[in-house]
């Protein structure tokens, strides 16, 4: 697939005129490209899916007239997120780690198929094939634990790239930012939006947690899960408005 500036550029030209590109990442998956043939065949250009001269002419033409005017990607994640039950149960979970949580992963679990929620675990040591994984099983949200073992404290990333981020993971890494360091008493390193590989191409909402050190981690994984899943229960019954 094509990715980058131009990609990401392209995507927000499009969705600002109400062609639903999927989340702006600067990857150009099948939506951008169902986005970009819907636009050429409501502009009377040649269907071919491709950004050429005279499509890139006719985006700049007819872009919307306000500085900022709000993508429609932004619009349709919310929705989704409206539209989905206040609770867990039913929800697909992936929980991914790719080493030195174990227990506290497992345990997760655990907790959360007793609250009605379907777990997927993912375990592999590149992160593009993780989120290939999520995308793959169609999971609802996903929840990346890392663990690291130089720094004492906790931070959560969502995705935030191209002037946009994702609603749902912002919300859940913030949850989880006011629930895990306390529990830990460990430093509240913050909830930061980032670009990660992980985060940008999951087509869900996601959150990295890293936590650390190693001896606070691993001992604590009960607390870990008890606030992890109140967050998770807190996330679900959140209002989009």
């Amino acid at each position: 697939m094509l990715r980058g500036d131009d990609v990401a550029d392209l995507q927000q030209r499009l969705s600002a005129l109400g062609f639903d590109t999927g989340r702006v990442d600067g990857i150009f998956g099948d939506a951008t490209a169902k986005a970009l043939r819907d636009f050429q065949r409501n502009t009377g250009l040649a269907v071919d899916g491709i950004a050429g001269g005279s499509t890139v002419q006719a985006l700049r033409r007819l872009q919307a007239r306000h500085e900022h005017p709000e993508l429609v990607s932004d619009v349709r994640a919310r929705e989704e997120l409206r539209r989905r039950p206040p609770t867990l149960a039913g929800r697909h979970v992936a929980v991914g780690e790719v080493g030195g949580l174990d227990t506290s992963v497992t345990a997760l679990r655990r907790r959360l198929v007793r609250t009605g929620a379907q777990v997927t675990l993912l375990h592999h040591p590149d992160d593009s094939t993780q989120a290939q994984q999520a995308n793959a099983a169609d999971v609802d949200l996903y929840l990346g634990l890392r663990l690291d073992p130089e720094r004492a404290g906790c931070a959560t990333a969502y995705y935030g790239g191209y002037r946009t981020e994702s609603p749902g993971g912002r919300r859940l890494a913030e949850l989880v930012q006011q629930e895990l360091p306390a529990a830990l008493d460990v430093p509240d390193l913050g909830a930061h939006p980032m670009s990660l590989p992980l985060l940008r191409e999951t087509r869900m909402p996601a959150v990295l947690v890293e936590v650390g050190p190693a001896s606070v981690a691993v001992e604590g994984a009960p607390v870990m899960t008890d606030a992890l899943t109140r967050a998770l229960l807190e996330w679900a019954g959140s209002t989009w408005d």
